[in-house]
């Protein structure tokens, strides 16, 4: 299926500086997979991460996207490994940063991490073999375990119970969702859908491109055999919620059905109408970004959009 043209990401920056060459391959590497870490202000944070990823038998090459305010974590990141790169570009990129990383990356497997969060010993590669063997395969969502006790993240229950029926061609459950520090991809696959969407910038951006995967014919799937880490800090991030009240709508004009689209942003109205916490920044916000939305448009083919409707009907 060919590929849909998508507008031009702004994390894709020329003036980007990538203040490392590329490592050469050493003795025990896994040469297919790349992981991609975006940070931003947490240079104590990153360190850790850089340092699992980089113990892992795997010994894959790291891309960190430096979105920081400044250059502390640069400083701080500058006796790291030699398979270590990182790339600042010149403005906060958000979950941009991965698509930055991935265009940079030279391996046909991208895993990504955030900055609290890392693989499992043996994950990266059961992730390539699995792509290897599969090869309409475009994305595998992995099981999470969070902080050091190791519980289940809840949407591990939400991915394996997903009611989307099994595809013969594919490994595990199919899914139209997952993490996006949990995640490893196909990285044709990835470019050819256009990464997360500039639209949305940050929060819930993982949904739109489960779906523009699926649009291109790639497959989907949860593989509960992989996992991956999570240590968020204490009290997690703050002011997420009206990113994700936005970008849900945003997601819904790009993609759905117009009449689907009517409804979730009569549901935001509603709720600001009432007060509910960050629905008017979101409402606002939305406004200001529906004209891109409309101009972007491209609804869904049949077949995802039914399965769409599926997982809502499930919910």
């Amino acid at each position: 299926m060919s590929p849909r043209p998508r507008p031009e990401n702004p994390a894709d920056h020329p003036g980007a500086r990538d203040d490392r060459d590329r490592p050469d391959d050493g003795e025990g590497r896994d040469g297919r997979i790349t992981v991609a870490v975006i940070t931003r202000d947490r240079p104590a944070a990153i360190l850790r991460t850089v340092e699992a990823l980089t113990a892992l038998p795997e010994r894959p090459p790291v891309i960190v996207v430096d979105n920081s305010s400044d250059d502390t974590t640069l400083d701080a990141l500058r006796h790291r490994p030699p398979a270590v790169r990182v790339l600042k570009p010149a403005r906060n990129t958000g979950a941009l940063g991965r698509n930055l990383a991935v265009r940079r990356a030279d391996t046909p497997y991208v895993a990504f991490s955030d900055d609290d969060s890392w693989w499992t010993r043996g994950a990266l590669r059961q992730a390539a073999d699995l792509l290897d063997r599969h090869p309409r395969l475009g994305l595998l969502a992995a099981r999470t375990l969070v902080g050091p006790e190791r519980t289940e993240d809840p949407f591990n229950a939400v991915l394996a119970a997903s009611p989307l029926p099994h595809e013969p061609d594919l490994p595990g459950r199919p899914v139209l969702g997952f993490l996006a520090c949990a995640c490893v991809v196909r990285r044709d696959a990835y470019l050819r859908a256009g990464g997360y969407h500039p639209l949305l910038f940050f929060g819930g951006e993982e949904t739109l491109l489960a779906y523009d995967l699926a649009a291109d014919g790639w497959g989907v799937t949860y593989e509960p055999s992989l996992t991956a880490r999570h240590h968020p800090a204490s009290g997690g991030r703050d002011g997420r919620n009206h990113l994700l009240r936005r970008n849900e709508v945003l997601t819904f004009w790009l993609r759905r059905p117009l009449p689907t689209a009517l409804r979730a942003t009569a549901r935001l109205t509603a709720a600001a109408a009432t007060g509910e916490p960050g629905a008017r920044r979101a409402l606002r916000e939305t406004a200001v970004r529906l004209p891109a939305a409309l101009a972007g448009r491209r609804p869904l083919p049949p077949h995802v959009e039914a399965a769409i409707r599926l997982l809502e009907h499930a919910r």
